[in-house]
């Protein structure tokens, strides 16, 4: 019967595994080479003379060697699953030739050694090293590193009742009899069609319903019966991998793709959210459920999959910048809710106490407070629906809180508008106490002026509540914390910072320790602002030339010259984010802008790195 179920299995797997279904994996990192071709040649980086440098020290880095197999001006991929029964990583590398790839894992991985032999089936080869699970399959075009990452469920706790209970992934699920997902093209295919709803308590825990040739090594030892048990478990899942391998190749192999991958970045990446939060979620999971089942109460690990769909991350490098563009897929209920956040009518008042000129650094930030707060019941009761707490149970709590909340009135307690600037540094003196001992050994503390260099800033936000803010203001003179003048509130003990203040005009309040650079809404900064922040709901920019200069007057003149040559070189660093979402995705981009455009980013911070470590 054993051989039977076998035979059906790998039939299954043969099946699935000649089919093709791109939308099935939980993340896909896909190398552009063709397109990062364009911008930079691939020999020019791996012969830059800051890497010959480091190869001449250390020539196992030689990355030059690797030029000889892969294709590097083609697509590079990285794919695998967390959440099917059985997950998986496949790293999918286009070659020069079978031979090139052979001689490599001859000479440098040792196959065709003892017990290290290479299988050649005439369209494609195999190399599964001694002792590891992973295997090495290559024909003419492509070499594929994959491996099946499933674990043994452990023997000594079962926590597949309540997890079972709450979402299709258990971290103790019984291994015979499970449902077997295709860990490549995620197609469904069933193991056991067979599966007892309640095996017996003295099953035999191997996945057949044979008897193992190894039950008399238990005697009575939990290890050998474990060990046993290890043994019938990387067997079957070797096979599992061989049926896997011998589907994908034997019929001529198809590199996988995703529509979820951006093929104009350099480098584009996407991870299922979800699938993400599952792999995190058994982390707390088995701890909270040793302690009174607490687990059953957390929010379920597919409610966060329910919020995000995906998120992105690609990488561009071109001449004059390097930029990263992380994209966020929400579901359209959460979309809806954070376009309303996101899409703020900035307070313009805020705008009085913005720089006239652009300052070394800022970041603005303008949200909705008012929209998270009427939208914060919806969310709680999608992430912790569970069918260990009611759905009416939920609604009870969040009805609660709404009525105990009044979310218009709160909201103009800070309405969402927080900018903050970093400008300059300032010599101040203060006074420092200085610990010693007299000639009779007793503890002598003596007081002296020294000087110091102190960031100058200020952080801005509205609050549109009629009196809580004056109301606080006066607490904090009534406690003598704060010492007023006028508007102006100085924060007692902060005179080594030169004097904290809190500046409070109408609906904006300001915390500060100058104030020198308030434009009262005029000046080119102010302007060009205004405009990114009518696109943007987060902006900001870091001056790395003048934020070097202005901090690094008492460093060493080592340090001094290795600052002023990245400050010659980058200009600045900026992040932003648009208001609107389009198709139900929020973007972030964060950008390193150079001064020069003659080559590739990469090449000049390549000869930036050399420049810095010559003596």
């Amino acid at each position: 019967m054993k051989h039977f179920y076998t035979l059906i299995f790998l039939f299954a797997t043969y099946f699935t595994f000649g089919q093709k279904n791109t939308d099935k994996f939980d993340y896909f990192v896909q190398f552009n080479g063709n397109q990062l071709a364009k911008k930079v040649s691939i020999d020019e980086v791996l012969n830059h003379p800051i890497l010959t440098k480091y190869i001449d020290k250390k020539p196992d880095f030689d990355l030059r060697k690797y030029a000889d197999i892969i294709k590097l001006d083609d697509k590079i991929t990285i794919h695998g699953n967390f959440l099917d029964s059985v997950p998986f990583y496949q790293v999918t590398i286009p070659v020069k030739s079978k031979e090139a790839v052979r001689k490599y894992l001859i000479e440098k991985q040792g196959a065709n050694g003892t017990n290290n032999s290479i299988e050649d089936f005439g369209k494609y080869a195999v190399y599964t090293p001694s002792g590891v699970k992973r295997s090495f399959v290559w024909n003419d075009n492509y070499l594929v590193v994959i491996e099946l990452t499933k674990r043994l469920p452990s023997k000594f706790y079962d926590v597949a009742e309540t997890s079972t209970a709450m979402d299709s992934v258990s971290i103790s699920e019984p291994y015979e009899g499970t449902v077997v997902e295709a860990p490549v093209y995620g197609i469904p295919m069933t193991e056991n069609p067979t599966k007892s709803e309640e095996p017996a308590k003295n099953t035999d825990p191997i996945v057949f319903n044979e008897p193992a040739e190894s039950d008399h090594l238990y005697d009575g030892n939990p290890y050998e019966e474990y060990t046993a048990e290890q043994a019938e478990f990387d067997k079957n899942l070797a096979e599992k991998q061989r049926a896997i391998i011998k589907a994908l190749f034997e019929n001529g192999f198809t590199p996988p793709s995703s529509p979820k991958i951006n093929v104009s970045a350099d480098i584009s990446t996407w991870v299922n959210y979800g699938g993400f939060m599952s792999s995190l979620y058994s982390m707390y999971n088995y701890p909270l459920s040793l302690f009174g089942g607490y687990d059953k109460y957390l929010p379920m690990q597919n409610n966060f999959g329910n919020f995000i769909k995906g998120i992105n991350v690609d990488f561009y490098f071109d001449n004059d910048n390097a930029r990263i563009e992380e994209v966020v897929e929400y579901s359209p209920e959460i979309a809806d809710v954070v376009s309303k956040i996101s899409n703020r009518k900035i307070n313009k008042n805020i705008f009085n106490y913005f720089p006239a000129q652009k300052p070394l650094g800022y970041v603005s930030y303008h949200a909705n407070t008012k929209a998270a707060l009427e939208n914060f019941p919806l969310l709680m009761t999608e992430l912790f629906q569970n069918p260990k707490l009611a759905k009416e149970d939920i609604t009870l709590i969040t009805d609660l809180i709404s009525t105990i909340v009044d979310e218009e009135a709160t909201a103009k307690l800070f309405d969402g508008d927080l900018s903050a600037f970093l400008y300059d540094v300032k010599e101040v003196e203060v006074m420092t106490k200085k610990y010693g001992y007299d000639e009779n050994y007793e503890e002598k503390i003596t007081e002296e002026k020294v000087k110091k260099e102190i960031p100058l800033f200020s952080v801005v936000f509205t609050s549109t509540h009629p009196t809580f803010g004056d109301k606080l203001l006066q607490l904090g003179v009534r406690k003598k914390v704060l010492v007023q003048n006028g508007n102006v509130y100085t924060v007692v003990g902060t005179k080594e910072y030169d004097n904290i203040f809190i500046l409070k005009d109408k609906d904006v309040v300001v915390v500060a320790n100058t104030k020198d650079y308030f434009g009262a809404g005029n000046g080119t900064f102010a302007k060009d602002t205004k405009k990114d922040l009518s696109k943007n709901y987060i902006s900001g920019k870091l001056n790395i030339a003048q934020t070097i200069k202005t901090f690094g007057k008492n460093v060493n003149d080592s340090e001094l010259d290795k600052m002023t040559r990245i400050s010659s070189q980058f200009s600045d660093v900026s992040i932003e984010s648009p208001k609107k979402l389009i198709d139900n995705k929020l973007k972030f981009v964060f950008k390193l802008n150079s001064f020069k455009s003659d080559k590739n980013i990469i090449l000049q911070t390549l000869d930036l790195a050399d420049e810095m470590t010559a003596k």
